[in-house]
Parts: C-alpha cells; structure tokens; sequence
C-alpha cells in the first residue's frame, strides 16, 4: 500500500556512548513538533540491547505531505537545538518506508 498522504519514515537513533538517556531527553523535546506540522509518530521503541552497534531508539513518523515533513525540519525550534543533537546523537538513518 502506497503512502497517498505524504512521506512515512523509520527513523533509527544512536546515541553518543554514555548519552541514551540525554538522547532520549532530545527526542522528547523535538518530537512534539511534529503535530505542529502535519506529522504523526506512529510508534517510538526504544532499543532493548546496551550494544552500541544497535540503534538506542526506532521511530515510525508518518506526515501529511512533503511540504509537511520539510516545514517541521525547518523548523526554528528544532534547529535551535542543534548543538543539543549534535552532542547527544552520534547517528541518524532515514529509511522511507511504506505500510503494508
């Protein structure tokens, strides 16, 4: 089944080592947004492994449109944040997904 509403991603996290907690304290600033701009969390999962290898969170964000999805990364009060992400998130993969 196609996304007809807009993008639909799965959003994996790594946190810098030591700083899950801190990434987690990020994300909770940063996720609210997302109604603001069209856009769902579908389902957050926080990663039950300690192994740095592994993501520390997985996220499903489904938004209205492409408009939507660029507006929240835009977003003044996400980028003010920046240096926070930068210091808390060691990685971030985008894989655009569709739901079955």
């Amino acid at each position: 089944m196609a996304n007809v509403n807009g993008p639909t991603f799965a959003v994996l996290l790594w946190s810098r080592p030591g700083l899950a907690a801190e990434a987690t304290a990020y994300e909770d600033k940063v996720l609210p947004l997302l109604e603001v701009h069209g856009g769902t969390l579908v389902q957050r999962l926080r990663s039950a492994s300690t192994d740095a290898e592994q993501p520390v969170e997985i996220q499903t964000i489904r938004f209205a449109s492409d408009a939507a999805y660029a507006a929240y990364m835009a977003d003044p009060r996400r980028t003010d944040l920046a240096e926070e992400r930068d210091r808390v998130i060691a990685r971030t993969e985008l894989i655009s997904v569709e739901f079955r």
